[in-house]
């Protein structure tokens, strides 16, 4: 029985430790109005994995007695940004709208902005969104996303270090006055 209340009390002050991630809101950023540079020092992580990916064909055709012979290889280009990969502050282009990169090259980021459907979290933006996938700006190309991807949302490390500054002023009181 000890040696299983000693494992629970390890596991507790190991988890302690680690990263307390929350969602980033509107509601947060309202409340702390952070500028773009107090926003570059911020680690955003990934809430859910974000797979975009482009078709590439590579196609030639050619006739031969009569008939057009057309010869097509498909390759597809995928990127995979996993459940809590670390990104950074890119710049805002518009008010609520994020640039978040979570990769090196140019143009490597993507767009998030609040959504009041997802509790006001910035999720993922997409330049269209259908039933079943989205359209997204990534390294200076277009790319197709699932619409699970839709709610993938950027969450922070809260640590809440609660300060209390009390100014004590003592008051001196007063005498009544007499003639």
């Amino acid at each position: 029985m000890r040696l299983i209340l000693a494992s629970i009390t390890f596991l507790l002050l190991l988890s302690s430790c680690g990263p307390n991630l929350k969602y980033f809101t509107e509601d947060m950023y309202d409340e702390h109005q952070w500028s773009d540079r107090e926003l570059k020092r911020i680690q955003f992580y990934v809430s859910q994995d974000i797979v975009l990916y482009r078709g590439l064909s590579d196609s030639n055709s050619k006739i031969e007695n009569g008939q057009i012979k057309v010869n097509s290889d498909r390759k597809v280009e995928e990127v995979v940004i996993k459940k809590g990969t670390p990104g950074v502050f890119v710049q805002a282009p518009k008010q609520d709208r994020f640039a978040i990169s979570f990769g090196n090259g140019k143009g490597q980021f993507l767009m998030f902005g609040p959504n009041s459907k997802a509790n006001g979290r910035f999720v993922l933006l997409a330049k269209n969104w259908d039933r079943r996938s989205g359209q997204i700006s990534y390294g200076g190309q277009i790319y197709e996303t699932s619409s699970e991807s839709a709610y993938a949302a950027l969450m922070v490390d809260v640590k809440r270090a609660r300060r209390t500054k009390t100014d004590t002023k003592e008051a001196k009181g007063q005498r009544v006055r007499t003639r």
